[in-house]
């Protein structure tokens, strides 16, 4: 990575321009060709240094919801319990942890109702229980990682 990737990384993680040219306003601002701009996003890709570009929505504001969710998982159930998890449509991370619960992951739902049902329905698919820890308070921080 060089100092013009850098820059690149440090505008779009934060100030991604929604309009018809994005790419091209983004080289504006740091000085590159539009084309320039596409092929080192491209690389940096394919490096697997930006794993995505999409908009962070605030999952509350639009009538979800979210809890995080931890399972002991015992270790002949360990790979099947993280496809099944893994493919499940409202989760969101999954984590594995050296801890009695080795398993934490993430879950947004539509509704209150739909969130307890994924819940039962991994359990029951899994054979695992799964505990849910539920946020008392959101503490939401902005982390843009500057290079």
């Amino acid at each position: 990575m060089d100092s013009r990737d850098r820059a690149l990384l440090n505008e779009i993680q934060a100030h991604f321009p929604v309009v018809p040219h994005p790419y091209r306003v983004i080289g504006e601002r740091i000085g590159m060709e539009e084309k320039e701009v596409l092929a080192r996003i491209g690389k940096l890709k394919r490096a697997g240094i930006i794993r995505r570009i999409g908009a962070s929505i605030n999952s509350r504001r639009v009538g979800f919801v979210s809890t995080l969710l931890a399972a002991k998982v015992p270790r002949e159930k360990f790979d099947s319990f993280v496809s099944t998890v893994n493919a499940c449509e409202g989760v969101t991370h999954n984590y594995e942890r050296k801890h009695e619960y080795n398993v934490w992951f993430t879950l947004i739902a539509e509704s209150l109702e739909e969130k307890q049902r994924l819940i039962r329905d991994l359990s029951e698919r899994t054979g695992v229980d799964i505990e849910e820890f539920p946020a008392e308070k959101i503490f939401k921080i902005r982390v843009d990682f500057r290079f």
